[in-house]
């Protein structure tokens, strides 16, 4: 079992938070700390399924209780590169209806870039 790598990276006023690997009740905790501190420094943070390989519903629990601060915080939350056959639990629970999901983190970028630019504020703010 290879092990789950999170990194984040400042892009502009969002943050890119990658994830290689499961996101399971192990790792629930790390992506929990993960998101906790890139909310300190910006209002909007991407999550990069793209090499993520299987997603429980205790990663969605932390997903979701942190969508739910930054959007009541007028930031926002944005998945990109979620693929159905890894991340099924995103459809079975109805999510990916409410979640912002991007086919890429180019186009989670350019669309939270658009909303700033329509007033939303800054990071550090």
């Amino acid at each position: 079992m290879a092990e789950t790598v999170l990194s984040a990276e400042s892009r502009g006023d969002s943050m890119v938070i990658t994830i290689h690997g499961d996101l399971d009740i192990i790792t629930s905790p790390r992506l929990d700390e993960t998101l906790t501190r890139a909310q300190n420094t910006h209002r909007r943070v991407i999550l990069d399924f793209t090499d993520v390989d299987f997603l429980d519903t205790s990663a969605l629990a932390v997903i979701v209780g942190h969508w739910k601060k930054l959007e009541a915080g007028d930031g926002m939350l944005a998945l990109a590169g979620a693929r159905y056959r890894y991340t099924k639990t995103l459809w079975i629970t109805g999510l990916a209806d409410k979640l912002t999901l991007y086919e890429t983190v180019a186009e989670a970028l350019d669309a939270q870039a658009r909303t700033a630019d329509k007033g939303l504020p800054r990071s550090g703010r």
